[in-house]
């Protein structure tokens, strides 16, 4: 997605929703055809805001740009903290980091802490759904194998999601995806001594597994701002024989309110773009979509 063209799709329809989350305000309205930053917009006129929690400056938040001591490194890597979209390079304008996407109808951080990518890493760990006698499970209609994926209802919003977070700073994107499965889907954080060294043994069986990058770089997310906007990679760890998740039990932690197996369809509303990280995921491993054959999964 480059820096000048704009959203395309349907790629930039949440960052454009209002009321902002977590508050009552409202974006200015972004017609489609005014997304692009090549169309000239002279009356443009963004609201600011960036929420109280952000400008307290907390560790994981940047001070604003006005700031006399803040001198970001935008497009590279800035100390410990990942500048580098991964998209490529990403403009500036007047001293702030210019959303790859398109115009948003806000400026300022919102919710997010840092200013250009705040990059996440989102985990999908699945396993075949199978019978009481262990049989994969076919679907009735598509005649392919039921995919299922550990899923989290979010305390913020309320939706099932994918059970990911925030890069922390000089964190490596492998250990994010490992950290937050813990903490969200297995409770990592409330566990004594000898039970985290046991989970640990498991999450590393299945982390070491055969697993796909389904998706890198820019994410449709209602907490996008013209100036900050989330990044992700989204991982697949398939566990074949799911011998390795029977070991595990599922129990909602940190920012989720419950877990749960889910299986996979087009019938799935999700958090964000998870929806599309799941369709990626039923077609790269040939399994359910779709009832409609027109709109059956083809292999990427």
């Amino acid at each position: 997605m480059s820096s000048s063209n704009g959203a395309k799709g349907n790629s930039h329809n949440k960052a454009r929703t209002s009321p902002y989350p977590g508050s009552k305000v409202q974006r200015s309205q972004v017609p489609n055809e005014k997304v692009g930053w090549f169309v000239e917009w002279q009356d443009y006129n963004p609201v600011e805001y960036t929420a109280v929690s952000v400008l307290a400056g907390p560790r994981w938040a940047d001070p604003q740009i006005s700031e006399s001591n803040f001198s970001p490194k935008f497009n590279e890597k800035d100390g410990h903290i990942e500048r580098k979209s991964q998209n490529g390079l990403y403009e500036i304008e007047n001293g702030r980091p210019r959303n790859p996407a398109g115009r948003t109808g806000l400026i300022g951080r919102g919710l997010l802490g840092r200013w250009g990518p705040n990059h996440a890493a989102d985990p999908i760990i699945t396993r075949w759904k199978r019978d009481g006698s262990g049989n994969k499970v076919t679907h009735p209609i598509s005649g392919k194998n039921i995919l299922q994926f550990v899923a989290i209802k979010r305390k913020d919003c309320g939706e099932w999601a994918i059970p990911g977070g925030m890069v922390d700073p000089g964190e490596k994107i492998s250990a994010t995806l490992k950290r937050e499965f813990g903490e969200e889907a297995l409770n990592s954080l409330q566990k004594s001594g000898v039970e985290k060294r046991e989970l640990e043994e498991q999450l590393h069986k299945l982390f070491s597994q055969e697993h796909l990058v389904i998706y890198k770089g820019y994410v449709d997310d209602p907490r996008n701002t013209d100036n900050a906007w989330m990044e992700t990679e989204a991982v697949n760890y398939h566990d074949e024989t799911g011998e390795i998740m029977d070991n595990l039990t599922l129990e909602a932690g940190d920012d989720a309110g419950k877990v749960k197996w889910v299986d996979i369809s087009d019938q799935l509303q999700l958090y964000a773009s998870h929806s599309h990280f799941i369709k990626l995921v039923a077609e790269k491993r040939d399994a359910h979509w779709s009832e409609d054959s027109e709109t059956e999964c083809r292999g990427l």
